[in-house]
């Protein structure tokens, strides 16, 4: 990349990040009121009805982001063609959730769910409109704009779910806190200036349709895979098991949607950008630039995660199955990190069909594997994830280096023996420094969190020097 697009892009990370830790650290204040205020039962059921909404967000974005990100027509044009297709479907969604609630609920074990399943559906035409203005945004990486409308209506939907919370509303807090979240996000858009209009353009609509039926399978596709394990375990095992299942999973998505989230949302206009100026021979150097640090920043969260796995127990004792779940599913988020960087190449690059193959075959291979492992516990379905994920890396390397968008093999393992070193060196040191310590302590957990931190710093100093050059200068 020429120094220009790198500095652009090393902007876009950071202000990118920090849309991503404000909004994300309400998250992580929503999991941990819940998992205080509510029971096992009470977070299965909402992880269930949020799911089946999560799924209709995705059916109704179709795409939204990357279509804007590589038109080259006139960004308002095409911007309020795909804003009247994706309410118009988001509609259409909210309808059919409304009414069929209540089977698709009992369904899925937990027909307690259909209220929320109700409310939350209402949700769906708002964020259609507001995904479509932070699009607008996300084309020209422009974040720190974006940090309004995004980070904040996410503040906003965590205040009253835990308000809610605490005042013993039960699940329903965080649905209302998802409603709230999904009507402010566009009403901020507007607020500092991205007002798209909705409107038709028979080009556009042609253009969006064109990529819409290639990434918009690929993103359902995608969004089916972070639930199906959710459905699975409440149809056979109950909402108790999805709740302890559910909240090791919102831990260990917080490093992936905090760091490669972020860093695959940069690199996807910047691979865009260099493709429209027929730059395809630095293709590889991006994609090695964004996966050392995925490797090195998110590898790291997730080996402090799984280290303080068996502290989960200071939310309560009762959370203590999701312990070995935890650890599981930091190795599954490490490699969807990875997935995540090079799914963006390959889009960019204009394979868009060799993505959705490999999304689909991952997903064909996630069911196979849970329908099998379900009946035998939430921890084999968490090694079933982890597992499947690796093999989808294997195969999206393979594919990537074939059409010559993939960095050398050489220096991605040295990459990944760098990491791993640093984690096996995290282990050494907690099993000497705290050996079956108290998992309830909070002061026994801050130690053995700085403690491992810095023995992690320091090891990625010794063997990723080039990484660290490189987030210093994104730094500056």
């Amino acid at each position: 990349m020429t120094d220009v697009l790198g500095a652009t892009a090393a902007r876009g990370s950071l202000w990118l990040g920090l849309v991503n830790l404000v909004s994300k650290g309400s998250q992580v204040a929503v999991t941990t009121a819940l998992a205080a205020f509510l029971t096992e039962e009470g977070l299965g059921t909402v992880a269930l009805a949020v799911s089946l909404v999560n799924i209709g967000q995705v059916i109704q974005s179709m795409g939204v982001y990357d279509v804007l990100a590589r038109t080259g027509r006139d960004p308002r044009v095409i911007a309020g063609t795909v804003l009247t297709m994706s309410v118009g479907a988001a509609t259409a969604l909210t309808a059919v959730l409304v009414v069929a609630a209540r089977p698709v609920a009992a369904l899925l074990g937990a027909p307690d769910a259909a209220p929320l399943v109700r409310l939350a559906a209402l949700s769906l035409p708002f964020t259609a409109a507001g995904g479509v203005q932070l699009a607008l945004m996300h084309r020209d990486l422009d974040f720190r704009r974006r940090l309004v409308p995004d980070a904040g209506s996410a503040v906003l939907g965590a205040a009253v779910t835990v308000a809610l919370a605490a005042t013993g509303a039960g699940p329903t807090a965080l649905v209302c806190g998802l409603l709230c979240t999904a009507v402010t996000q566009p009403l901020l858009g507007a607020a500092v200036g991205v007002r798209p209009r909705p409107g038709w353009d028979r080009g556009a609509a042609r253009e969006a349709a064109g990529w819409i039926a290639v990434v918009g399978p690929a993103a359902i596709v995608a969004i089916l895979l972070v639930n199906v394990d959710y459905l699975a375990i409440g149809h056979v095992l109950g909402p108790a098991a999805v709740g302890a299942y559910s909240l090791a999973f919102r831990i260990a998505w917080v490093p992936y949607i905090t760091v490669a989230i972020v860093l695959a949302a940069v690199l996807f206009p910047i691979c865009a950008h260099l493709v429209r100026d027929g730059r395809w021979h630095d293709l590889p150097g991006a994609s090695a630039r964004f996966t050392r640090a995925t490797l090195v920043v998110a590898g790291g969260l997730y080996v402090l995660a799984a280290q303080l796995a068996d502290h989960v127990v200071l939310l309560g004792a009762r959370w203590a199955p999701a312990a070995p779940v935890l650890v599981l599913l930091c190795g599954y988020g490490l490699a969807i990190s990875l997935l995540q960087i090079w799914y963006q190449v390959l889009k960019a690059a204009g394979h868009a069909r060799r993505y959705l193959l490999l999304e689909v075959g991952h997903l064909v291979a996630l069911v196979a594997a849970v329908v099998v492992v379900v009946p035998y516990g939430t921890v084999a379905v968490a090694a079933a994830q982890a597992v499947v994920a690796w093999l989808v890396v294997v195969a999206t390397w393979w594919t990537t280096a074939r059409l010559a968008l993939a960095f050398p093999l050489s220096e991605l393992s040295h990459m990944a023996a760098g990491v791993l070193g640093a984690a096996a060196l995290c282990g050494g040191v907690a099993s000497v420094a705290f050996p079956l310590g108290p998992a309830d302590s909070v002061p026994a957990a801050l130690a053995e969190l700085v403690v491992l931190l810095a023995v992690y710093a320091g090891a990625v100093l010794l063997t990723q020097r080039g990484a660290v050059r490189e987030l210093r200068g994104a730094r500056r």
